[in-house]
């Protein structure tokens, strides 16, 4: 070898071992020059090491230790192996300039059996192999690094290494640090090399050649993954399930495509709203956060629930420092979709809307965008489609379609979009199930519902809501059921239980009738309807499909007979309403008791939000299976009692329902004020459930009322809604 390659050598392995003079090698026996140059023989080994075996340190040996030809010699470790393995080496400080942590180094590569790897400086170690030498935390590419070769009896200096075994020892090295392409190291080395990293990101996903991976790296490969994702690179696709392979996939394909990100966009509202223990005051306001996503016609659109009882609505585009003061144009309850339009021209420079898709599919990779808690900036998560099916909605009361997916959907997602794999939207994120028996379960609203709610308030300049066929329907699953309604074996179809008196249908349809189909479609003897291939569905979702004041053709069996019928649609009139719908709630005060109108939020701020569990059987009976029997009726309660001497005695009677006065049954709360302000008898007597009775001088109830108002602060006896 030429010396200047000897002093590149030594540049490169840093700080070489200080050789002894000449003459004291030539006064040294040759047994201690052995000991000096590969340490003192093991007591056990009989053999001396042999000075003419020669070979290459793996690549795959990550410990540094002195080595023998196989089997044959063993000699005791050096000092620095000692103190590698009795206390590791505290492992470098990494710079923060595209280094991931040592992470990936703990997954169990110590031996192959699960430990983690002690790392060690780059400091050649003396007396040992100076290519076994563990690179730092940086890892140093192998042109940068020091190699050499152990040999029995050989010091590891250039000239103890022939041609091959340097160019061999060089390849290994080289293989061993180079970046993995599929985005995870091969060795679990931390990547000094940050530009690398990043090209990495920015390219497609490429398959790396076992044949540019050194044994070690072809055998780590293929068994796990690695923690490279510290450096913003997606996982192994080989080490993880195949749904989610191909999420991630999916999710790395459209964020390097993300114009369509621009349109994400977050919503700012201030809540006010209103209280239902003071009805004639509202609450303190609060404030909120939440996502929403601009479609065509310089539009918004978020969830029902981010800005319900809303105040003040902001929207604040990606990379934006800006809040821009947003309009609500429309609120779906039902659908929990609202749509919003900001005034603002500088709000819709240089942003393209977001294009809807088709229903997703089961299995099909769907990715979740939105400004979740946790952070400030957007938020991207991926998941597979897992279910469809008619689903209930919390927020409206109602059962629409809905779409289950498994990526996680949290607190500020809401009003996100759901993007496929061509990075059109597929849905908004919505609500999830929390449950201690159910992991990573989310709901998105489907297109199909989005384009009714857009279309409804395309039409009709508001939103109109969603229609329903006002009957209560039974399966007829059990054969001798359908016999006993003159059914055929072949026949099919749903028991109608009752209908609504309120509801359109109710001219037509009768209790027992046996619907066989809604649209020309036939319904099975559980309710379903064909849905796609190899899929069903409950026949509401037809229903669901029509718009408010549309007829459709329900063909049924009544009596052994069948019959026809153009039934129209109309939204559900409820007696217990989901939504009181940005109103202020009504109330009436007569000497300091207090009446309300029953509805899903009087209960949940009553009762908590376990009002469905909590709250009083009669009510909750009401709540779920009375009907309205005319349009204007409500369910009239006492919500509270204002202590006076005209009421001692009737303190405890609170959430009791008012059945009459005077012996005319109350049909709602404006009723009920009416008739109390127009008395002239001399006694007001109040019936009430429970057979309980309530009985005030009507005078004297009158003018204490006065009284009580000016005491408790109240503006007036009764809401604004009960003074027309």
């Amino acid at each position: 070898m030429a010396e200047e390659d000897i002093e590149q050598v030594k540049r490169k392995r840093g700080r070489p071992r200080k050789s002894p003079p000449a003459d004291e090698n030539a006064s040294m026996s040759p047994e201690a020059t052995e000991k000096r140059k590969v340490g003192r023989p093991r007591k056990d080994s009989g053999v001396s090491p042999s000075p003419a075996t020669h070979f290459s340190l793996p690549a795959s040996e990550k410990r540094t230790r002195s080595l023998s030809s196989r089997g044959a010699n063993h000699f005791t470790p050096s000092t620095s192996e000692k103190r590698k393995r009795g206390r590791p080496r505290k492992v470098l400080n990494l710079s923060a300039e595209g280094l991931s942590s040592n992470s990936s180094a703990k997954r169990g590569r110590g031996r192959g059996r699960g430990r983690p790897r002690k790392h060690s400086s780059s400091t050649p170690l003396p007396g040992s192999n100076k290519a076994a030498a563990v690179v730092s935390g940086s890892n140093a590419k192998a042109e940068n690094g020091v190699l050499g070769s152990i040999a029995n009896g050989g010091d590891g200096s250039p000239e103890d290494m022939d041609a091959r075994d340097r160019d061999t020892a060089v390849q290994r090295l080289k293989n061993r640090d180079r970046p993995c392409k599929r985005g995870y190291s091969g060795t679990g080395h931390d990547h000094a090399d940050g530009g690398q990293a990043a090209m990495n990101m920015q390219g497609k996903l490429e398959r790396s050649s076992d044949r540019n991976l050194s044994p070690h790296n072809r055998r780590y490969h293929k068994s796990t993954h690695q923690s490279s994702s510290l450096l913003g690179l997606p996982m192994s696709i080989s080490a993880q399930p195949a749904h989610a392979a191909h999420a991630d996939m999916m999710m790395e394909e459209v964020v390097k495509h993300s114009p369509f990100m621009d349109a994400v966009v977050k919503v700012f509202c201030v809540h006010t709203e209103p209280n239902f223990s003071l009805p004639w005051q509202m609450k303190r306001q609060f404030s909120s956060n939440s996502s929403g996503f601009i479609i065509s016609g310089r539009r918004v659109l978020t969830n029902a629930h981010s800005v319900e009882h809303h105040t003040q609505v902001k929207v604040k585009r990606r990379g934006s420092d800006t809040k821009y003061l947003a309009t609500v144009l429309a609120i779906g309850t039902e659908c929990d979709i609202a749509l919003l339009t900001v005034k603002s021209d500088e709000f819709w420079e240089g942003v393209s809307p977001v294009d809807f898709g088709a229903l997703p599919s089961l299995q099909d990779a769907v990715t979740v965008v939105g400004y979740p808690i946790g952070g400030d900036t957007i938020s991207v998560t991926s998941g597979v489609v897992s279910r469809i099916e008619v689903t209930s909605y919390v927020h409206g009361a109602t059962e629409l379609l809905g779409v289950q997916i498994d990526a996680a959907i949290n607190a500020g997602n809401s009003g996100g979009p759901a993007f496929n794999a061509k990075g059109q939207c597929v849905g908004i994120a919505f609500q999830s199930l929390k449950h201690e028996d159910a992991e990573n379960i989310g709901y998105v609203i489907p297109t199909p519902v989005i384009n009714h709610f857009i279309n409804d308030f395309e039409r009709n300049g508001d939103y109109t809501g969603f229609p329903i066929l006002g009957i209560d329907w039974q399966k007829i699953e059990n054969p001798d059921l359908r016999k006993s309604l003159g059914m055929d074996p072949q026949q099919k179809g749903v028991r109608v239980r009752r209908v609504e008196l309120t509801a359109p249908a109710a001219k037509h349809l009768q209790s027992s009738d046996i619907i066989l189909s809604f649209d020309g479609i036939d319904v099975a003897n559980d309710g379903t309807v064909p849905f796609r291939h190899g899929e069903r569905i409950g026949f509401s979702y037809l229903v669901s499909q029509k718009y408010t004041g549309e007829q459709a053709r329900v063909r049924i069996l009544r009596n052994k007979k069948f019959l026809e019928f153009d039934v129209q649609l109309d939204t559900h009139k409820r007696l217990v309403p989901a939504h009181i719908k940005g109103r202020p709630p009504s109330y009436y005060i007569l000497a300091g008791i207090v009446f309300a109108a029953v509805s899903v939020p009087y209960l949940r701020s009553e009762y908590g939000k376990d009002y469905d569990y909590d709250a009083p059987v009669k009510l909750l009976d009401k709540l779920l299976y009375s009907m309205a029997q005319t349009e204007d009726e409500q369910l009239v309660v006492i919500s509270q009692v204002l202590v006076a001497d005209i009421n001692i005695g009737y303190e405890d009677i609170v959430n009791t329902q008012v059945l009459a006065l005077n012996g005319t049954s109350v049909r709602n709360l404006k009723h009920l004020a009416h008739m109390v302000e127009t008395c002239k008898e001399e006694f007001l007597r109040l019936d009430l459930e429970y057979h309980q009775m309530i009985v005030l001088e009507t005078k004297k109830a009158k003018s204490a009322t006065e009284e009580i108002l000016v005491t408790h602060c109240i503006p007036s006896a009764m809401s604004e809604d009960l003074k027309s």
